[in-house]
């Protein structure tokens, strides 16, 4: 019989992703054949999917965790924000919308039929879904036709585990507030909780755990230490990415509003010798860069545009001169060419803008999304990169016929005459070790030898590990409730 726990957080970022990686780990290495799920994600790191979607990249982590391939049902909901007001909605791996945020929350209980039919999809011949939660249950004003905390677990009859993240402070608040709050039908779902992110002697809690336990009545599963080799693992969030301070090679990255699937950046962060600095707005790129990337975009246009508003078109230009070199991926690919066009107003108003001008090609925008698993070899070595394509428009141009990568037997990305200004539209080329040597010796910049799957894998490990000491595993499974059918799934698991 297949069992599932749902995983909610008492706020956002309270590390609720990498304790699902980690929790599954743990319950693979018991010999249970564990998969993860996420209802409803918001995220513009994205993944794509053997079966032809695309998820959140924090899924495809966990998925990995669980020795499976990702797969759509995983992540049946995917929001991708491409304003401040406004997202691409992604259901069941493909787009089917792009709402105003007041739009999608009259729509998101029509959407409630495609995630519980993911869930149960994926359940069929698993031990355990380890459910993953979105933002807090504790938002009740955001309760009414919700598909990613309480609104899902009262249709599919999941368990809740509730962690708090005792590192922003006030976390007793966080948990007795939640309590407070929630209606007695939701509070009826929450079963256990946990206290993550703990710096110092967990055993100086112990009285903080006796007064949220007295006040909620939830089983305490443990105060989990912070992890600190959290880093190695790929990021959810850009900010997440953490590099080696002083590298002896320098690679800036400037943090667009939008930017997006920025997974490519993850092996870098973790190469010895290699310093990945994000350069947020209002800073200049460095003078001393050896390298800048230009990142995916969701929003390339607009992203062009905030660009050029902090300066750093002229900062880009000052580092070319100055003998730098540039890589630009899918929507970083786009802005280093001539022009943008959007002539079926994809990214808003139909337009058509200059680019950088630093590749002799140009851009045009498409409805149809791309979404592939690919595979390449890399011109100047012969090393054979494998990675993915996720982008709506299609480059062209004179640069082109410098393609530095060979894909599906055709030639991929551009160059510059001189070699220093590269592009293509191929994410995922770093995490391949022999790429990522080569292309550091083409730069005249030789890394160490690194292998970044590997480091990953012992990651997971040292991660379960970890959870295995602080965290109640056992009482966890205990408390998992049965998958049932959606028309029983209507009252609090007993």
């Amino acid at each position: 019989m297949t069992k599932a726990i749902m995983i909610q957080g008492a706020g956002s970022n309270v590390g609720k992703s990498m304790l699902v990686a980690g929790i599954a780990r743990a319950c693979v290495r018991r010999g249970l054949s564990v998969a993860p799920f996420k209802p409803q994600n918001m995220s513009n790191n994205a993944a794509v999917t053997a079966d032809g979607g695309e998820i959140g990249r924090a899924q495809a982590l966990q998925a990995l965790a669980c020795g499976l391939a990702p797969v759509i049902d995983m992540n049946p909901v995917l929001l991708k924000p491409e304003t401040d007001i406004g997202a691409q909605v992604i259901v069941q791996g493909q787009r089917v919308a792009t709402l105003k945020a007041r739009d999608y929350g009259k729509h998101k209980a029509t959407l409630l039929p495609a995630v519980l039919d993911s869930f149960h999809r994926l359940a069929q011949g698993r031990d355990l879904i380890i459910v993953e939660g979105a933002g807090s249950p504790a938002e009740v004003n955001l309760r009414a036709g919700d598909i990613a905390n309480m609104g899902f677990a009262a249709a599919a009859g999941v368990p809740v585990v509730l962690i708090g993240d005792i590192d922003r402070g006030g976390v007793i608040a966080q948990m007795v507030g939640t309590h407070a709050v929630l209606p007695d039908d939701d509070l009826a779902f929450i079963k256990g909780y946990a206290i993550n992110k703990f710096r110092g002697d967990p055993t100086l809690f112990a009285d903080g755990m006796d007064i949220i336990t007295a006040r909620t009545g939830w089983t305490p599963l443990g105060i989990i230490p912070w992890f600190a080799d959290a880093w190695k693992l790929p990021a959810e969030d850009v900010m997440d990415i953490k590099s080696r301070k002083g590298g002896a090679i320098r690679i800036a990255v400037p943090r667009l509003n939008r930017i997006a699937n920025f997974d490519d950046l993850d092996p870098l962060s973790g190469t010895p010798g290699v310093s990945v600095e994000i350069i947020e707005a209002g800073r200049p790129l460095p003078a001393d860069a050896d390298l800048v990337i230009l990142p995916g975009s969701k929003s390339t246009i607009a992203d062009l545009a905030h660009f050029r508003a902090q300066g750093w078109d002229i900062d880009l230009a000052a580092h070319i001169r100055r003998g730098g070199h540039v890589l630009g991926i899918c929507g970083g690919y786009q802005m280093l060419g001539q022009t943008i066009a959007d002539p079926d107003g994809i990214e808003g108003p139909a337009r058509s803008v200059a680019g950088l001008g630093h590749l002799d090609v140009a851009t045009v925008m498409q409805p149809h999304k791309r979404l592939a698993l690919s595979q390449a070899v890399y011109l100047a070595s012969g090393d054979a990169v494998s990675g993915y394509e996720i982008h709506m428009g299609a480059t062209t141009g004179p640069d082109c016929a410098r393609a530095w990568l060979s894909l599906d037997g055709r030639g991929e990305g551009a160059a510059s005459p001189n070699g220093r200004i590269m592009g293509c539209y191929l994410h995922g080329l770093f995490s391949a070790d022999a790429f990522r040597s080569a292309f550091f010796a083409q730069l005249g910049k030789p890394v160490a030898a690194y292998g970044y799957d590997a480091q990953v894998e012992k990651t997971l490990d040292a991660l379960a590990d970890h959870l295995e000491q602080h965290l109640d595993i056992d009482m966890l499974l205990t408390l998992a409730g049965p998958v049932i059918s959606p028309d029983r799934a209507t009252q609090a698991p007993g």
